[in-house]
Order: structure tokens, then sequence, then C-alpha cells
């Protein structure tokens, strides 16, 4: 240290690893990471680690230029808050094969893929086919603080029980029905814009809300991926 101007010098080694210290952490590489990286000596390896950490900083632009766009979105829109329109759905009554199981926010995407991975296989065994999109019915809320059940359901002509998995018919119903266009997990505003439109137009709700998929995550950009939001209501007739 330079005892007149407090300055701390580093020899040249030193330097270098402060300075690569520095640059990882503006990244928002954990320390942990860091040591273990600085601490490595094969080129490979080193490189890899820095990768995986790429992948991550590029995953969270792409977040946030999806979350500009929507923002972009409610700029623009002139009639209301969010963009979102809200139908009255007559939904008719459909057979469907069904596994209601236990999930929390974290694992929520682990059990949906396992969940209809098994729901197709049962309806192949029982020569079925299947007749519209994969839906969940969420019985419980699911949020960070509370795990829950929900309802796993792809439409079919048949499928084989195996005492999780069933054949039952969803019943027909009145619904109240808004898409959101975008990723799985910023689906909440189409909620509240669902929930508030109920309340707003004096309906009373009649069961669980419930997701339908109608195209496929892998095959289309997340901006396109499509979610219709379902929240049965009493029909106005009844």
């Amino acid at each position: 240290m330079d005892p007149s101007s407090g300055s701390r010098y580093y020899p040249h080694g030193q330097a270098n690893r402060a300075e690569a210290i520095r640059i990882l952490r503006r990244v928002d590489m954990p320390l942990d990471d860091i040591a273990a990286l600085l601490a490595q000596n094969e080129t490979d390896l080193v490189a890899k680690r820095l990768g995986r950490q790429r992948e991550l900083l590029a995953e969270r632009v792409a977040e946030q230029e999806r979350i500009l766009r929507f923002l972009e979105r409610l700029i623009e829109r002139k009639e209301g808050v969010m963009p979102y329109d809200v139908t009255i759905t007559k939904v008719e009554a459909q057979t469907i094969a069904a596994l209601r199981t236990h999930t929390t926010l974290g694992t929520i995407g682990d059990t949906l893929a396992d969940g209809f991975a098994r729901l197709v296989h049962q309806v192949g065994v029982a020569g079925g086919t299947m007749t519209g999109a994969p839906f969940v019915v969420y019985h419980t809320i699911i949020d960070e603080q509370t795990d829950g059940e929900i309802e796993i359901c792809i439409p079919a002509t048949d499928v084989a029980d195996d005492g999780a998995v069933r054949r039952t018919v969803m019943p027909a119903h009145t619904a109240a029905s808004t898409v959101h266009r975008g990723p799985y997990d910023e689906v909440g505003p189409a909620y509240h814009t669902l929930s508030g439109w109920i309340q707003e137009h004096g309906h009373e709700i009649a069961g669980p809300p419930r997701e339908i998929y109608p195209n496929d995550p892998r095959e289309v950009p997340p901006d396109e991926v499509l979610t219709e939001v379902q929240w049965p209501i009493e029909p106005d007739d009844a």
C-alpha cells in the first residue's frame, strides 16, 4: 500500500485474480463458483463453467425482453389495463384421462411432464386416441408459500385405469375464458383479469380454474406459447 495515497498495489498475478473476480461478480456468478473456477487449471472445464454462466445470463436477458414486450403491450392497450379479452364459453362434456396429484411451485414443471407422459401411455395401452388439447385443473392455489392439488387431464376416447390414472367424464359447463400468449410462468395477470371480470359482471364461480394448452412449447417460440385459462361460472339461466 502507498502510505501517502492509501492506494493498494498487487503483484501482477494477484491483480489478474482480483480483476477476474470483479468481472465474474459483475455477471452474477456466485462466489463459491468463482473460487472453484479460479482453482481449476484445465482449460476445457473452465470453458464449460463459463459457458453455463453465459447460458444463465442469456436466459435472463430473454426473460427481461419478454417482460419488456409485455409492458409495451400494456402501454399500447387503449381500452383496458391488461391485454386480455374475456369471453363466456360453453364447454361440452368430454371423456378424459385424469391424474390427480400433489405438487409445489418448484416441482410443477416436472410433475406436469411426468403426468402427461403417463396419461398418454395409459391412453395408448387402452387403444384410445386424444380428442382435444391437454389441460390442468388447479384444485388449490400453488405459489411460493403454498403447495397443493392439481388434476392433469387429456381428452381421450379411452384410457387404461391403473388406480391413479382414471377414465372419467368432465360434465358440460359454462366458463369465463381468456387466452394468455407467452411463457407459462407469466400467466398470472390472466388470472387476475379473469377473476376481476367475473366479479365485475356479477357471475358466481362454479369450480376451480383450469389451464388448457392448445400448442406445444417445444414447437413454438416462448412468445407464441398459448394458455387458455377457463374459470367455471354459474350459467345465466341457472
